[in-house]
């Protein structure tokens, strides 16, 4: 009888460890390789502001459940920032807070819809930057950039394949931001 119910026991126990959740993501995206976009060590002002609603970054909905919600372990906002300052020192800018050519970096969303259901769950990740740049020339230009992921899996929420997700998606968008030619043209007196 004993033998028996030890497989139940050790099933139950699994399950019940399968089925916990972290409280928390840890996001640490990374630079990308930026190509030189001035050759002139054209000094820039850079500000990061984080206009989110909500501080959570991944949404759980399962049936008909409130919704579980997960908070980065760092703020984004830092992190985006950092990121950007290292990416425009490596497309030859030189970070000035009192530059006139000023470019913020507006995090609007950075949210991990996921659904789950008895037989496993789908994510849609979306990131999305706004950028505010003004010149020298009292100009300003305002752009929208966008970045989406969906991936889904059997059983509970791969919470690792999430965070690549993420920070794959921050990487790739601050790229296309900080390589692009409009952008640049715009901050170059």
């Amino acid at each position: 009888m004993k033998l028996r119910l030890f497989p139940l026991f050790a099933i139950a126990i699994l399950a019940g460890c399968a089925s916990s959740q972290p409280t928390h993501i840890a996001l640490s995206p990374q630079a990308p390789n930026v190509e030189v976009q001035t050759q002139s060590s054209q000094r820039l002002a850079i500000e990061t502001i984080d206009t989110r609603k909500a501080n959570f970054v991944v949404r759980m909905h399962k049936g008909d459940d409130a919704a579980k919600l997960v908070s980065p372990s760092e703020t984004p906002r830092k992190q985006i920032d950092s990121l950007f300052r290292d990416g425009f020192r490596q497309a030859g800018y030189v970070i000035d807070p009192s530059a006139t050519e000023h470019v913020q970096i507006q995090l609007e969303k950075l949210l991990a819809d996921v659904n789950e259901n008895t037989f496993g769950y789908e994510a849609n990740t979306e990131v999305v930057i706004n950028v505010i740049a003004n010149n020298s020339r009292n100009r300003t230009l305002t752009k929208r950039y966008t970045a989406k992921n969906n991936h889904s899996g059997p059983f509970s929420p791969d919470f690792a394949k999430m965070e690549l997700a993420i920070n794959q998606l921050i990487a790739d968008l601050s790229r296309d931001i900080l390589q692009d030619p409009e952008l640049n043209q715009f901050i170059q007196p």
